[in-house]
């Protein structure tokens, strides 16, 4: 088990790393093989996911957090655990009583901290931040482009309109100077 509990209290760490410990295992055991799923409590979220074969894995995060990036963790680490471990070892281990932490993993750490930051962490995330980062800056664009269309129109009606007005002054004094004759 790796645990972040640096925003924690020194005093408070152990209780917390027990209550991660004890929803760890209660939802493992209540998630059915081949299931994913994602508890709320409090401000945390719990997502477990328990692979068709039995090995199962939990990850708790903040509510910010994506869930399809907990769930992609998830599936990286428990590949990986298994591959490096092999399925005969925590089958073996998982009969043991309290076999938490009884086999070790210390890639489990270095994952911890590559995906404290989502976006740059998944390829997936960190696109979609780009699209809508780019979405935001196209909307700016086209709003200042219609902006300055609705100036350009403002002033070819204003252009009109003092166009209509010298017409007339020409026309009205055009009349004012022909009906009186200077001598």
């Amino acid at each position: 088990m790796a645990c972040d509990l640096s925003s924690y209290g020194f005093f408070q760490r152990q209780g917390v790393k027990e209550m991660l410990t004890f929803f760890s295992k209660t939802f493992t055991k209540r998630t059915e093989p081949g299931q994913r799923q994602s508890i709320s409590h409090e401000s945390y979220v719990v997502h477990c996911y328990v692979r068709s074969d039995g090995l199962a894995g939990c990850v708790t995060t903040d509510e910010e957090y994506p869930a399809r990036v907990a769930f992609v963790l998830l599936t990286q680490l428990l590949d990986e655990f298994l591959s490096t471990h092999g399925s005969n070892t925590w089958k073996s281990q998982a009969s043991l009583p309290s076999s938490t932490d009884s086999t070790s993993f210390p890639q489990l750490e270095e994952y911890l901290v590559k995906y404290q930051d989502p976006a740059s962490a998944d390829k997936v995330t960190k696109i979609q931040n780009d699209l809508d980062e780019t979405t935001q800056i196209l909307h700016k664009t086209i709003d200042s482009v219609l902006e300055r269309g609705v100036k350009l129109d403002s002033l070819v009606e204003k252009s009109d309109d003092l166009s209509r007005q010298s017409k007339m002054f020409y026309k009205q004094a055009k009349k004012t100077n022909s009906c009186c004759v200077v001598s």
